[in-house]
């Protein structure tokens, strides 16, 4: 799966903000503002950042508006980006800034970051959705873990996050039933 290099990364963003969520064993990754500038550091905007509590308390909200995106098929997807788009008011233009070629920016460089990061977000799944790559957004397929990923593989066989190892954990898990049963 091939997208350009401003839906991949924001994509990841996404990935990125919705992991921050409590899940099976471990605990919300985004409740001060500094563990919202570690996020910016990890995944950069530009524009203006209010270091503010309000702004902390919109961005830890719009998570499980995103994480919703996980948990519907392709046409489910579609009023939830939508709505999104409307939401935050999306005019995209084109921009150049930075290191990033021309690229979309569909809201303004004052508006609140989690508006900003909300229609980033749709606009980035209005490509997933119009590739009709919707089956790529996945759900980790550990028994212990609800993370949340893309299957960028050319295959589409990816099962597991990339959060912790899930992959090599599960693979022990299995190899080590094998073994029991065939010493039973």
């Amino acid at each position: 799966m091939v997208f350009i290099h401003d839906t991949r990364r924001t994509l990841m963003m996404v990935v990125d903000l919705v992991n921050t969520l409590p899940g099976f064993d471990d605990e919300d990754t985004l409740q001060t503002l500094d563990d919202l500038d570690e996020f910016l550091v990890r995944q950069p905007y530009s524009g203006t950042i209010q270091r503010d509590a309000e702004s902390l308390d919109r961005v830890r909200e719009l998570r499980g508006r995103l994480r919703r995106l996980w948990e519907v098929d392709r046409s489910g997807a579609v009023p939830l980006v939508n709505q999104m788009l409307a939401d935050g008011e999306a005019l995209p233009r084109l921009v150049i800034h930075d290191d990033y070629d021309w690229h979309i920016h569909a809201t303004s460089d004052e508006s609140p970051l989690a508006t900003r990061m909300m229609v980033e977000a749709a606009m980035a799944f209005v490509d997933v959705i119009r590739a009709d790559e919707y089956d790529r957004v996945r759900i980790c397929s550990a028994d212990d873990c609800d993370a949340v990923y893309i299957d960028y593989s050319k295959n589409g066989s990816k099962r597991y996050c990339d959060t912790g190892n899930c992959g090599n954990r599960m693979n022990v898990n299995a190899y080590r039933r094998r073994k029991a049963r065939e010493t039973v």
